[in-house]
């Protein structure tokens, strides 16, 4: 399987299993696991080739760690990134000093006055390090790096959380923790 399908086949499980699950004809549960035969069959009846192995390569392949499978072998979710009401479980946790979060420069100006929101998603997604934020904000434009003051937002009161993948998510960032 060639780079191009891994991704294509990754673009439409995160589509399933994280915005639109109704389209192919499946239930997540509360925490957005789906059965992993459910979610091939429905890939199938679509019409895209999908079966047990190119899953799991998928999965395994994926740089941005988007999928998660069951300790049992037979669920997948998405990590995060969900636009539909699920709980992932995940606890709060301290984060580190800093944290970045990547967008697009035509962005700015609304970030200035508003802060970060999660918008459609579940929480605003903030990166380790300052690499992952720029190719995060490549994607949406000319990429600008914020840098969020985690800690001193943690001692003010809010929650973090890491997915799986290490992501860091919150539910929001008010402007005074974000250094532009």
């Amino acid at each position: 399987m060639t780079s191009k399908d891994l991704k294509r086949i990754s673009k439409r499980m995160s589509h399933a299993l994280r915005h639109k699950p109704e389209l192919y004809g499946l239930t997540l549960d509360r925490q957005g696991w789906c059965e992993i035969g459910e979610l091939i069959a429905a890939f199938n009846r679509q019409g895209l080739s999908m079966d047990r192995a190119k899953l799991e390569l998928v999965v395994e392949q994926n740089d941005k760690r988007r999928f998660a499978i069951s300790d049992d072998g037979r669920r997948i979710r998405a990590n995060q990134g969900h636009s539909i009401d699920i709980d992932l479980g995940y606890e709060p946790v301290a984060p580190p000093e800093y944290l970045f979060h990547g967008t697009a420069e035509k962005n700015i100006t609304s970030i200035r006055e508003k802060g970060l929101h999660r918008g459609k998603r579940h929480h605003v997604h903030l990166s380790p390090d300052r690499e992952t934020a720029l190719q995060v904000g490549g994607r949406h434009g000319r990429p600008q790096v914020l840098r969020i003051r985690a800690k001193a937002m943690q001692e003010a009161g809010h929650s973090f959380y890491r997915s799986e993948n290490g992501v860091w998510l919150a539910e929001a960032v008010p402007a005074a923790f974000i250094e532009f």
